[in-house]
């Protein structure tokens, strides 16, 4: 049922989209300062089940594209996101009825809100991913053929650039080289929808979801409760490792940030090591050698003393920090899923590796008593080859 977002419901929601976005999707705390900015302003956001969105709407995401570490230090203002989605309409010549969520990932997740709250727009509870992924390519509209153009890009000075591609990987491309030019951040409106393919594509209830996570945390530290082990409950995940970072290494390199970071192991995990490699988001994360989980599904660090996400721009060393894995969205799974997101897509020698499931008697753990051996290919260190060309 549709129902109003107040300024105050940012919070939670913001925290749980940094928790479904894998480290990546820009920071959440700039994208929840915009969007409770906006709510105030112009009053609170309809937000509105896929159930709810006729046959005769139609939507677009609303966000932003560009590598995480500029935009901690480039702050967006939020009317170039506005900018984007009214340029989408002049080209489509007809209004857009629904505001969408891209990704469920740090602020974009929450400037969808910026949008809808300024424009006066509903906004479907739900996304494109039911995660963050760094290309424009990888959603699961495009899955089922939906083509990411007519897009638009906005920049903070005003510059507003239309988009039509031959292919989505062309307009990832394309939209990449353009963004780098407006300084390595930019806001987004692509993906046009009618309201039935967006009943059959998006992933439902992800904004609710987010909202929910941020509760669970905030209350379980409340109570202190183990808010880890709540989030990895609820998402039917598992623990991976936990330990203390030992070391950072992340560049920013054609319009993503790189990386990866090193965690020593504590408790259980002592003697133990875990490298999380990330573009963006975190792709594979490796226990002493052995890939542990990869995308598709989602590797979240969180900080062990707060459960608070911790994005790929925020890991620096000597933090404390769970590793946890949980299930993507099944259409992830897919061939056509796997092409578009699998480990050998962004250069991995190896197969996705799907997380196991908890173990039968309900701990989530995987500490070295609990261990499947087997899991996962051997490695020393992730083999990267050069990522194919789109």
């Amino acid at each position: 049922m549709a129902r109003l977002i107040q300024a105050a419901d940012l919070e939670d929601i913001a925290r749980g989209a940094a928790v479904l976005g894998t480290g990546g999707g820009g920071d959440p705390y700039i994208g929840r300062l915009l969007a409770q900015q906006a709510i105030r302003e112009h009053g609170p956001v309809t937000l509105v089940s896929l159930d709810e969105v006729p046959d005769e709407a139609l939507g677009a995401d609303a966000g932003g594209m560009g590598a995480p570490t500029v935009g901690v230090e480039k702050l967006a203002g939020g009317t170039e996101h506005v900018l984007a989605f009214q340029a989408l309409e002049t080209q489509l010549g007809r209004p857009l009825t629904h505001v969408v969520c891209g990704e469920a990932g740090g602020s974009n997740s929450t400037l969808p809100f910026v949008v809808a709250a300024r424009l006066g727009r509903p906004l479907v509870d739900g996304d494109a991913m039911g995660r963050a992924f760094p290309e424009l390519q990888m959603s699961i509209p495009a899955i089922y053929g939906v083509a990411a153009t007519p897009l638009a890009l906005a920049d903070q000075q005003g510059n507003v650039v239309l988009l039509t591609a031959v292919d989505n990987r062309w307009t990832e491309r394309i939209a990449r080289a353009i963004t780098i030019e407006m300084g390595c951040t930019a806001a987004l409106s692509s993906y046009v929808m009618e309201g039935a393919t967006l009943r059959r594509t998006l992933v439902p209830g992800t904004l609710s979801l987010c909202q929910e996570l941020g509760q669970l945390i905030r209350a379980a530290r409340a109570r202190h409760q183990d808010a880890v082990e709540r989030v990895t409950e609820r998402l039917g995940g598992r623990r991976l490792f936990q330990g203390r970072v030992t070391d950072v290494g992340r560049r920013t390199e054609t319009g993503f940030a790189r990386g990866h970071a090193t965690i020593a192991g504590v408790e259980d995990w002592r003697g133990q090591e875990c490298r999380v490699e990330f573009q963006n988001e975190h792709l594979v994360a490796v226990r002493d050698g052995t890939v542990v989980a990869s995308v598709p599904d989602l590797i979240i660090v969180l900080s062990s003393d707060t459960a608070e996400p911790v994005t790929t721009e925020q890991l620096r060393y000597g933090l404390r920090v769970v590793v946890i894995a949980a299930p993507c969205d099944e259409r992830w799974r897919s061939p056509a899923g796997l092409a578009l997101v699998g480990p050998r897509y962004f250069g991995y020698d190896f197969d996705h590796v799907p997380m196991a499931p908890p173990a039968a008697d309900g701990r989530h753990g995987d500490s070295p008593a609990g261990r499947s051996p087997g899991r996962g290919p051997c490695v020393s260190a992730p083999g990267r080859r050069g990522r194919p060309s789109p």
